[in-house]
């Protein structure tokens, strides 16, 4: 059942990420680039200093929303999750070193694309009567379509945002945890996986405001550990870093020499891989992050908007370029066990037959090589991490889904938001004992449906992106 469900899906993935996900991404990320003269550049600096200007790991209770580093947080929370270190490694062994170069690509274009959403997310976000604030795309495309046309995409969105962040992305989240904890401790998946779930329904008890005091805190200090931890494993291998560089830029371009095939189905498959783990990492155009940016409390829409440009920057040119780099430089660069063998699905399926390397463990794998004579600290190192990261994702992702709930629901929210967080739970659980690769698809294909409508409201919006860009004087 599972093996027929896995080819459905993945079909249907195919034409998505490799034709209709690169064009709306490519093409919103320009779109907006134009549009704003460059956003990303003009106003980097003043997104690094109203992100880190303040810069605290105690934001404090709000009387409503959160603070703009506590919004940001939650929204680096769902960015860097297993997509930095799974997809990244998955994007490498499928689609060579050149879907890094890609994934740079598409990130820049998409600092320009979460500038439009959390500037939108802001203009259109409501407070109820008991300073509760809710926003995100759902109200800023009935804003963009207020008719019969907008309850439809809204309500298409809000299914879609429920089953891809709710449920089917923290399967995701949970099943790399239990993997890479099985592999680097011996626990048994199902343990995991209560423990995961357990852990994860305390902190929804407790709303976004406990959501965001966790997130606050837990950013900085896993994202420090994990570029620290990735740095000395560079420093180690050194020597290949040059190489390793090369080999981004090269096979970017010239992805047939180690894909194998046509020069046209190389570089579709780096730049779809590049793409859509593109997409799953700083998930800018996908309409999750927007969620949390409209909890922020601001003087102006804008002062968000540069804000989450640094995300993204954090998100792909910081903490995915470092697994990249390990990956790269360990096992393909140099003496790598797979140097001038990776690529194309029939080489990644060699990989895990020669020498066992998938996705899911190829970092794993990369850290132990650089420690041969240290045992098992590779699979210890990035279990560890790869803990932090998913599960912080798990707990933004689950608010961002609570919250199209409470939008579909209307005045039946309560029964609704109950309903939505047993199930929720459960999927937690289950995404720990499930094929890795199915889980995967699944959560691809709703991602990639939530891009849809989410697009269309933000060029739709576009003047309104513009005007607000221009307030950075």
């Amino acid at each position: 059942m599972q093996e027929t469900l896995l080819n459905i899906v993945s079909k249907l993935n195919g034409y998505l990420a490799d034709y209709l996900l690169i064009i709306l991404l490519i093409g919103t990320g320009l779109w907006f680039t134009i549009k704003t003269k460059f956003v990303q550049v003009r106003c980097f600096g003043e997104g690094m200093k109203k992100v880190f200007g303040n810069f605290k790991l105690r934001g404090g209770k709000q009387a409503g929303g959160l603070s703009s580093f506590q919004a940001l947080a939650t929204a680096i929370a769902a960015q860097v999750g297993t997509g930095n270190i799974v997809g990244a490694s998955g994007a490498i062994l499928i689609g060579g070193p050149g879907a890094i170069f890609w994934m740079w690509i598409i990130a820049f274009l998409g600092m320009a694309t979460i500038y439009a959403e959390a500037v939108l997310a802001q203009e259109t976000r409501e407070v109820d009567e008991n300073g509760e604030v809710r926003g995100g795309p759902v109200y800023y495309i009935m804003k963009a379509f207020p008719n019969g046309f907008g309850k439809f995409l809204t309500w298409f969105f809000g299914i879609a945002a429920t089953l891809a962040l709710g449920f089917m992305g923290s399967m995701v989240q949970s099943n790399s945890i239990a993997e890479s904890c099985n592999t680097a401790f011996g626990i048994p998946v199902w343990v995991i996986g209560l423990i995961v779930a357990a852990i994860a329904a305390f902190i929804f008890i407790g709303g976004i405001q406990r959501i965001a005091s966790v997130t606050e805190k837990l950013v900085p200090v896993m994202a420090g550990f994990f570029l620290v931890g990735g740095l000395v494993v560079l420093i180690l291998r050194i020597q290949y870093i040059p190489e390793t560089i090369g080999m981004i830029f090269k096979f970017a371009f010239t992805p047939s020499a180690i894909i194998g095939g046509g020069i046209g189905y190389a570089l579709k498959t780096a730049i779809s891989q590049g793409a859509k783990r593109g997409l799953f990492s700083n998930e800018a155009g996908m309409g999750s992050t927007p969620h949390a940016h409209a909890q922020a409390n601001v003087a102006k829409p804008h002062d968000q908007g540069v804000a989450a440009m640094i995300g993204v920057f954090i998100d792909t040119f910081v903490v995915l370029t470092m697994t990249a780099l390990v990956v790269i430089s360990c096992l393909y660069a140099g003496d790598g066990v797979l140097n001038g063998s990776l690529g194309s699905p029939v080489a990644y399926e060699g990989a895990k037959a020669l020498f066992g390397i998938s996705k899911t463990n190829a970092m794993q794998m990369a850290v132990t090589s650089a420690f041969p004579n240290w045992g098992s600290f590779g699979n210890i190192f990035v279990a560890i991490c790869l803990l932090f990261f998913a599960f912080s994702t798990i707990l933004s992702w689950n608010f961002f889904g609570k919250l199209n709930v409470q939008y579909m629901a209307g005045k039946k929210q309560k029964i609704a938001v109950l309903i939505y967080s047993i199930v929720a739970i459960g999927f937690i659980f289950l995404g720990s004992i499930l094929k890795n690769d199915l889980v995967w698809e699944l959560t691809d294909f709703f991602n990639y449906l939530m891009v849809l409508p989410n697009v269309i409201a933000l060029i739709a919006l576009s003047k309104l992106v513009i005007k607000n860009s221009k307030k950075d004087k």
